[in-house]
């Protein structure tokens, strides 16, 4: 990866500083906003990003951030409304579940399908991003971030296959970390992460500093999840890192 190296040094020299914050995203006060488009990302992605923007308008497209930087805060408000039945939880087809019908371990996998378990998230590091096209986009429509607007003749489609390409080039800092054949999360091809840096980070994440943050955190399912949570680590974070 170009630059990787210097990246990692640089990254490994204050890790230490930052660990407790940049982890588990409990602020925010190390990012940045990225210009024009609000999402806050690391600064160090800023040089790549604007570069990778730029070839995505030079092919006709008009990248955009759904989501970048999310708090652990946040993404434990996403796991408990999908616990509580307050958001849809989907299968592997993007369709529906009814989680009346589930134990409370299977409503947990279910979760995950979609969802990471909050202090897993990669997106709490400010290294990951999803992004969409909206040139593309119908009028008033919503964007869902399924796998149906990136295939065939769906909204993103042509956008995605774009990525895809741009993604193999040799000095692209930037891939897909949720790809299908790799660990037990559903393929999300909106999903990129910066690879100098959030490496570095994955690394840091153990199963038991993770499990003592779900120890101490209010979350729905915790006896679940505490009870499986070596074979989520091993199946829906370890594969990823």
């Amino acid at each position: 990866m170009k630059d990787g190296t210097q990246n990692l040094a640089i990254n490994e020299s204050n890790l230490h500083l930052l660990q407790k914050c940049d982890l588990f995203g409990l602020n925010d006060l190390h990012l940045v906003v990225y210009p024009k488009q609000g999402a806050k990302v690391h600064p160090q992605l800023i040089p790549a990003l604007s570069a990778l923007t730029q070839k995505a308008t030079d092919a006709g497209f008009d990248m955009q951030i759904a989501s970048g930087f999310r708090s652990f805060d946040r993404q434990l408000l996403i796991w408990n409304n999908k616990a509580h039945g307050l958001r849809p939880v989907l299968d592997q087809f993007e369709q529906p579940i009814d989680l009346h019908l589930l134990s409370d371990d299977e409503k947990v996998f279910a979760i995950l399908q979609w969802s990471a378990l909050p202090g897993a998230s990669r997106h709490h590091w400010g290294t990951d991003i999803d992004v969409y096209d909206a040139s593309r986009m119908p009028a008033e429509y919503q964007l869902q971030l399924t796998l149906e607007e990136t295939q065939d003749d769906g909204c993103c489609a042509e956008f995605h296959s774009w990525l895809a390409q741009e993604l193999q080039q040799p000095e692209q800092d930037f891939f897909r970390p949720y790809i299908a054949g790799v660990g037990s999360i559903s393929p999300e091809p909106w999903h990129l992460s910066y690879a100098p840096l959030a490496r570095l980070f994955a690394t840091q994440l153990t199963e038991d500093i993770l499990r003592k943050k779900i120890q101490e955190t209010d979350i729905a399912l915790k006896d679940s999840i505490l009870k499986n949570l070596s074979n989520i680590f091993n199946n829906y974070i370890k594969p990823y890192q």
